[in-house]
């Protein structure tokens, strides 16, 4: 039971009662906000959480402020009225006072108070409106402010979830004097209680009002947030449509600058970065396309002079066993690097094909076993590849170029694996395969990813090598021309670099 005693010269009281918070109740009102990825989403929630707890914060407000103000004009039409009672009816009731008179006088003053509980007390007697009337609502705290003031006391009680106005005043034996001061007290007290339940009701129908109206002011916010949402987040999405189109080398793709607001800036940036990208790649194109131009040339007009020199070079090494040693010696180291900058040369204007999408298949239906049995028979390395080609495997492929992937391939295997090293033919459905593994150390992670890359070499610590680093990226453009690809198997114990080519087992038409 929570009370507040006033006591004063008749003017209503301005109870505070004390607030209650239950913890547990509290921790179990917390609200999760489930975690949304998208910016939209989170705004729209943000703005009807906002909305919301604006809303009840009002709602809240309302019903405090309501509510105060209700019961406090009903505890002041409840002091006039008490107050009016007593004053009017005290004349007539004589002291001593029996019980009877103050039954008397507690009914009539119980009639003036729409029926409220009324109590007279009168030394040992004590008189009740309605004896079965619970009376506990008269505190001790009020009586105690009778006994020691002469004007009308009140105390807010709650009790059983209702409120309730208990107020309590002494009787004078004549009227209060015009000089202001108190009449002679008779001994006899008169309590009420009053209920505020109709109050009370009023209230809560009020706060009832503004609650229903909680549903759409939330749903209006969410439309509005929607609404908001999809404006200020419209230039977002044309940044990351143009964002994405960049990514995949749209370079001159550009989005329209709007306002002056951060978004606008946000537009601005990006249009600065994808021209300065735009400038950047364009500059390095041509500079890629003058380098390949460059090689091209070069290796074409290398072509010339360097037949002239491998004829001469061939003359000499014919002739040498008929020089002196010194002579002869470099009569063969001539021959053999004059047969290495031929191969680098065919090498690079090979890649400078590719480069100028200026290659084309020839394609003939071939046996896979007898073509890959004429390239290590060309190359003299029947006796050092195990072979394992089954006959009656046909395929349409370009000869020439399959020479190539094939030759490049065993020949790595052979340069910088280990032996034994085997070759295999497959054909699987639609799909041919060939696989040359070597019995070396493998290849690293670091190696294995820059295999296919153009001048590529393993050992970066060796000045020179047999090879010019571009064997394996023409092995791989010789696969996609064809419509297949060459893949390195992941490392397993015992076995050592595995390459396999895949190719369909036809090819209709190449580029």
């Amino acid at each position: 039971m929570t009370s507040t005693t006033r006591t004063g010269p008749g003017d209503p009281a301005t109870p505070q009662p004390a607030a209650k918070t239950d913890g547990r109740a509290a921790a179990s009102a917390r609200v999760r906000l489930p975690r949304i990825g998208g910016l939209r989403g989170r705004l729209i929630v943000t703005v009807v959480v906002v909305a919301l707890i604006s809303a009840v914060t009002a709602t809240a407000l309302a019903y405090r402020e309501s509510r105060e103000a209700v019961l406090k004009r009903a505890q002041s039409a409840a002091v006039d009225d008490f107050r009016n009672s007593v004053e009017r009816l005290s004349p007539e009731l004589d002291v001593p006072a029996d019980p009877r008179s103050l039954a008397r006088f507690a009914r009539e003053v119980s009639s003036g108070l729409r029926g409220s509980l009324v109590v007279v007390r009168y030394r040992e007697n004590t008189a009740v409106s309605a004896p079965s009337a619970d009376r506990t609502r008269i505190t001790p705290a009020l009586r105690a402010a009778v006994r020691s003031h002469s004007r009308v006391s009140l105390q807010r009680v709650e009790q059983g979830g209702q409120p309730w106005l208990a107020l309590g005043a002494p009787v004078g034996l004549d009227a209060p004097a015009r000089d202001g001061s108190a009449a002679r007290p008779s001994g006899v007290e008169v309590y009420a209680v009053v209920s505020l339940a109709e109050e009370e009701r009023d209230t809560a129908e009020l706060v009832r009002s503004v609650q229903g109206g909680l549903v759409p002011v939330v749903l209006l916010a969410a439309v509005l947030a929607l609404l908001a949402a999809r404006t200020a987040l419209r230039p977002v999405r044309r940044l990351a449509r143009a964002t994405r189109r960049l990514a995949t080398g749209e370079l001159s793709i550009r989005v329209e600058e709007k306002g002056r607001d951060e978004l606008a800036e946000l537009a601005h940036t990006f249009n600065e970065t994808a021209g300065a990208l735009e400038h950047s790649v364009g500059e390095l194109r041509e500079q890629e396309a003058l380098a390949r131009r460059f090689v091209a040339d070069v290796s074409h007009e290398l072509r010339t002079p360097l037949a002239a020199m491998t004829m001469v070079s061939s003359v000499l090494e014919e002739d040498a066993d008929q020089l002196t040693p010194d002579t002869a010696h470099a009569a063969r180291t001539v021959s053999a690097e004059t047969a290495k900058l031929a191969r680098l040369v065919d090498d690079l204007i090979e890649i400078s094909r590719f480069d100028a999408r200026a290659v084309a298949l020839t394609l003939h239906e071939l046996d896979l076993a007898e073509a890959v049995r004429a390239t290590l028979a060309g190359r003299g390395w029947c006796d050092r590849v195990e072979a394992d080609l089954p006959p009656g495997i046909r395929a349409r492929v370009d000869r020439r170029r399959l020479d190539v992937i094939v030759a490049n391939l065993v020949g790595n295997a052979l340069r910088h694996g280990a032996p034994p090293v085997t070759l295999t033919v497959r054909a699987a459905g639609d799909r041919l395969t060939v696989a040359v593994a070597d019995h070396g150390p493998g290849l690293a992670a670091e190696t294995a990813r820059h295999v296919f890359d153009r001048f590529y070499k393993a050992d970066s610590a060796r000045a020179r090598s047999e090879g010019s680093g571009l064997g394996m990226a023409i092995a791989l453009e010789n696969a996609r021309l064809h419509g297949g690809t060459i893949e390195i198997a992941p490392p397993a114990p015992g076995i050592g670099a595995v390459f396999t080519l895949r190719l369909p087992l036809r090819t209709d038409s190449a580029s």
